[in-house]
């Protein structure tokens, strides 16, 4: 399960991250346009803010896989490895889980809502909206099956980061 977790969000965070090149593509064509061309694209930012949002929420559960999040270890940088293993599981169990569940359900009802409604944007050129909305219930989903696995790793002592340090050999 651990497996098939971790390679659903590597596989889905490798994608993604292929947009970075068309949103760098769409920004400079959209600056090409403006200034040397002298003919401002009516779609481009709305297009662009949209990838952005898309990218930057479909990384969530990436991230976390990778131990990419922001994390604040004041407390749990000096407990044994043990004692540290405990600390984030309950932390997952109490806050990261209850958060992700919530977030789920919450994005999905916003998704579908605007779906429904066939929610557009108020720009010049408008662009579908529900699509990116959809797409926060995805990433929820991601995010809460990752949080799964990193609490299975940390049960079943699968987390390399725990573990204590190999000292450098010095010659």
């Amino acid at each position: 399960m651990i497996a098939v977790i971790d390679w659903i969000n590597e596989a889905v965070g490798r994608i993604v991250s292929l947009l970075a090149g068309v949103f760098a593509a769409i920004i400079i064509y959209d600056v090409f346009m403006r200034y040397v061309m002298k003919a401002p694209t009516p779609w481009a930012f709305d297009l662009t803010k949209m990838i952005f949002g898309f990218y930057f929420i479909m990384l969530g559960g990436y991230a976390l896989r990778h131990q990419a999040h922001v994390r604040v270890d004041l407390l749990t940088a000096t407990m044994r490895p043990g004692l540290r293993r405990w600390v984030e599981v309950a932390g997952y169990v109490i806050f990261f889980l209850p958060f992700s569940i919530v977030f789920a359900l919450y994005s999905w009802q916003f998704g579908l809502r605007s779906l429904a409604q066939g929610e557009k944007t108020y720009g010049a050129v408008q662009l579908p909206v529900y699509p990116i909305k959809l797409a926060m219930g995805v990433a929820a989903v991601l995010l809460l099956i990752q949080g799964i696995s990193e609490l299975l790793k940390l049960i079943l002592h699968r987390v390399e980061y725990l573990a204590p340090a190999e000292p450098d050999d010095v010659r």
